[in-house]
């Protein structure tokens, strides 16, 4: 990341906010740093950069340690890293039959995590509202004291409109067009980020997970529905409404399935954990453990469960090939149940791809399993609700306590 400078029409507060956030973002997401490495990162001079560390300090935000190693004028090297009992944000993912919700630190460590199995669904919102803010509650209440939480993310299964996270449609829950986050909001007197679960898995891979450092990058989740998180140039795809990504619903099989969008043949008749049992000749009722177990036969050798995989894994491959042709990704990474997939399948899905993509793009792009299993999305929630705080790190701060102390000396910016 550059900091900005000279940019037409910024205050020295505008230019010193940007600067502030792109320090706190570094070490948020890459790690500790040392006051050397954010200076040639962010292109400002030693002294900028030590104020706006201190600054951050003051905050709570950061923090220096001595990093062991001795500089150049004999002293120890301190790094700057983010402080994690400083500030958190609560993560809720919200699947078809599950309910994570996690406690996430600056600097993405996970404090604590509560994890919740929906023997129906949670397509009854007011329960959902219920149980959610109940376990939000829990987790918020056993943190230390002085910590203070700084956002909330909110992961769907469903197309979410991008301006005000109206969730339009979530045909595997049976909700349309729901305020969903608004009155999450309410119930919890917190403003709460809610985004599609596959963009947020598509966050979570770019900026922590196996995509790290590509800039081109699909990813694809699973369970109940499929669906897509598309990064291009480094910058998430979302289109005109925030509903691009909607992959499980390209229509692949004119002679398939019934979706439950309406339409027949849709990719997620073909993929997830319904088309694996029913193809092992498993009951449905069984759900994500049954999922788990024809995956586990498989990978010994039991030949209903090798069919069952090897059938579900070339649509997978198929997808994929589809994906590289029209988008060309650097990447494309698989998480939650269709990573178990590709584990135990990665041959097929593989050869498959190779049928269906182009040369070309087949030649530069990279499969691979999700490095958060089943915590993707509650990692890419946990990305999203950190964005105020990265953005205004002191404004966020000074909004939850009222005031917080800044330097009030005139600082060389450029």
């Amino acid at each position: 990341m550059v900091a900005k400078r000279g940019v037409r029409g910024s205050t020295q507060d505008d230019v010193r906010r940007h600067n502030l956030g792109t320090l706190l973002t570094q070490v948020h997401r890459h790690g500790q740093r040392s006051r050397a490495q954010l200076t040639a990162e962010m292109g400002l001079n030693r002294s900028t950069i030590g104020d706006l560390v201190a600054e951050l300090t003051l905050a709570g935000l950061v923090i220096e340690r001595s990093s062991g190693a001795r500089g150049r004028a004999g002293r120890p090297s301190l790094m700057v890293a983010p402080r994690a009992d400083g500030a958190y944000v609560i993560a809720i993912d919200l699947g078809v039959r599950h309910l994570i919700v996690g406690r996430i630190g600056l600097g993405g460590a996970l404090l604590d995590r509560v994890e919740l199995q929906s023997q129906g669904d949670w397509s009854a919102l007011d329960i959902t509202i219920d149980t959610v803010a109940r376990t939000v509650h829990r987790l918020r209440a056993a943190a230390p004291a002085g910590s203070r939480c700084v956002g909330m993310g909110l992961s769907v299964p469903g197309i979410v409109r991008h301006g005000d996270g109206l969730l339009r449609f979530a045909p595997n829950l049976g909700w349309v067009d729901l305020p969903l986050g608004g009155k999450l909001a309410d119930r919890l007197g917190s403003p709460v980020v809610v985004g599609n679960d596959a963009d947020l898995a598509a966050l979570a891979e770019h900026w922590r997970g196996v995509a790290a450092g590509y800039d081109h990058v699909i990813v694809l989740s699973g369970e109940v529905g499929v669906g897509g998180g598309i990064i291009v140039d480094g910058r998430p795809l979302r289109g005109r409404g925030g509903y691009a990504g909607e992959i499980g619903h390209l229509r692949v099989n004119p002679a398939g399935r019934r979706c439950r969008c309406g339409s027949l043949g849709c990719l997620e008749t073909e993929l997830g954990v319904e088309a694996l049992l029913r193809a092992a000749g498993r009951p449905a009722e069984t759900g994500l453990a049954g999922y788990r177990e024809v995956i586990a036969a498989a990978a010994e050798g039991d030949g209903d469960a090798r069919y069952a995989v090897t059938r579900v894994g070339r649509w997978l491959g198929a997808a994929t090939g589809m994906l590289a042709n029209t988008f060309n990704p650097d990447i494309v990474v698989f998480c939650g149940p269709l990573g178990d997939l590709f584990m135990v399948a990665e041959q097929c899905v593989l050869a498959a791809c190779t049928e269906t993509a182009l040369v070309a793009p087949r030649e530069q792009v990279r499969l691979a399993a999700s490095a958060f299993g089943k915590d993707t999305m509650l990692v890419g929630a946990a990305e999203a609700a950190f964005g105020p705080l990265l953005e205004d790190p002191i404004g966020v701060i000074g909004g939850l306590a009222g005031s917080v102390p800044r330097q009030r000396e005139a600082t060389d910016l450029t």
